[in-house]
């Protein structure tokens, strides 16, 4: 799997994009973005940073980096994953954290933080434990899941 920069990989990213948003399981995305709001939220000017997981020229997932915040805070890096739900069970997830992880340490940063993951979302739960991160705390009913209603955003985050 090789994971690179998403110069113009828009196209292959917006349709599992669009499902992944409209499934509303999983990300605090609106249902149903507009391709030019979606590629806004996801891709970001520098110097935020976006990748593709690609396999044989086939774009398996995305991730997107950045400063958590700005001034003070600017040590702490952030980002956001998303894998083609028809081409899970690859290792994408674990190999675009692992790729940010790399990244934010080369970048300066400290720590990273994620800001907003669901409570229900097993595995992504699962990978960020086994990769070291520590829940900060819940947002309780933060997350309004389509079929099981209001539900919990964890805040986690770890060292670099």
């Amino acid at each position: 799997m090789l994971i690179r920069e998403a110069a113009a990989d828009w196209q292959a990213v917006w349709p599992f994009f669009r499902d992944i948003c409209a499934a509303g399981e999983t990300f605090t995305y609106p249902l149903h973005p507009s391709e030019e709001e979606a590629r806004a939220m996801w891709m970001p000017p520098a110097p935020a940073h976006v990748v593709v997981a690609e396999e044989a020229g086939t774009v398996l997932g995305t991730a997107n980096m950045y400063a958590n915040r700005s001034g003070n805070g600017a040590h702490v890096a952030s980002a956001s994953y998303m894998a083609d739900p028809a081409r899970q069970g690859r290792g994408t997830g674990r190999a675009l954290v692992a790729y940010s992880l790399g990244w934010a340490r080369a970048a300066g940063f400290r720590r990273i933080q994620y800001n907003a993951v669901v409570e229900t979302n097993a595995p992504a739960l699962a990978l960020y434990r086994d990769l070291g991160f520590e829940i900060l705390g819940t947002l309780p009913e933060g997350f309004r899941h389509p079929g099981l209603g209001y539900v919990g955003l964890h805040s986690l985050h770890r060292a670099l």
